[in-house]
């Protein structure tokens, strides 16, 4: 058996399972660093034995070195050796992954993924996080930052993420979405034509990728044509994946999960005109399969794979 940790912005989960499941878990809120790290610690002491402990976790992070260096979810988690903290405590091998590689190896261990020797996983969420299994092993790069592809440029202007405007994740993300549809809705207050999802100044601040796909579900052209938008980016941005990393499936998760109706078409649409059609061929975009769970599975994933 090996036990998974999941450490988030909010909340934070202690695992126990093996290959093909989860057996036991132990959830608590996270909040400051010593009181977690506390509760870290007495959940893994009493979910049950396991040979070795696998850590999911934002970034920035130095997986080899394990430790979690200022993850802007996690204030006041400063050079956190916790990989040395776990392994003097509990006595077995401990590994450390930030959280977007973590998803990838679950996803592809578990998930949409399953089968597969090359794979790209996208976050889609909040940001554009991304995790690249190539010829059969998590890749991570020189110095762990291979994957970074929200940090693409895709367009001069755009909405900003990573802070860069007009990024794949500035396009591509809760963050983005809701951006872009800030600027459509701004456009139609000026114009005296209010969109749908907004229909006065007051409202700009509370635009999110939720609401605006709640009224692009009903039909609304203004809310359609901003996932159209950050659609057809999402296929640009596929397209130099496609290209550069020839994948057997592309899984994404969060936002397209829950509105790939809304995005597909305009993806697809974009990377067949864009990619090489022989790659685009042998290449699946599916959403995640995990759900909620692709957490608990990301860091067990991580203690079943960090021995091999």
């Amino acid at each position: 058996m090996k036990i998974g940790i999941d450490i988030g912005g909010t909340k934070c989960a202690v695992v126990l399972g093996d290959d093909t499941k989860i057996v036991k878990k132990i959830r608590f809120d996270t909040t400051d660093l010593e009181d977690t790290l506390n509760n870290i610690m007495n959940a893994v002491a009493s979910i049950g034995e396991g040979d070795a402990i696998g850590i999911s976790c934002g970034g920035p992070l130095d997986s080899k070195k394990g430790i979690i260096m200022s993850p802007p979810n996690l204030p006041g988690w400063d050079d956190v050796h916790i990989v040395d903290m776990l392994t003097e405590r509990f006595g077995v091998p401990t590994y450390l992954c930030n959280d977007a590689n973590a998803c990838a190896l679950a996803e592809w261990k578990y998930g949409a993924g399953r089968g597969t020797e090359n794979m790209v996983f996208l976050t889609f969420g909040t940001g554009l996080g991304a995790g690249l299994i190539l010829n059969g092993k998590l890749y991570e790069g020189a110095c762990g930052m291979a994957g970074e592809l929200g940090h693409i440029r895709l367009s001069q202007h755009g909405p900003v993420g990573y802070g860069k405007s007009g990024s794949f994740e500035g396009f591509c993300s809760g963050r983005g979405i809701a951006e872009i549809g800030r600027t459509v809705a701004l456009e139609g207050l000026q114009k005296g034509s209010p969109v749908g999802f907004c229909r006065t100044t007051a409202e700009l601040d509370g635009i999110t990728a939720k609401l605006i796909a709640q009224y692009a579900d009903r039909g609304d052209k203004d809310a359609r044509e901003v996932y159209a938008i950050s659609g057809r980016m999402l296929g640009r941005g596929l397209a130099v994946v496609v290209d550069m990393l020839n994948p057997e499936v592309i899984v994404i998760g969060s936002v397209f999960s829950r509105s790939e109706g809304l995005l597909r078409e305009h993806m697809e649409e974009v990377l067949r005109k864009e990619a090489l059609e022989a790659s685009v061929q042998c290449c699946r975009v599916v959403p995640a399969a995990l759900g909620e769970a692709i957490g608990d599975f990301a860091a067990l994933s991580v203690a079943i794979e960090g021995g091999k």
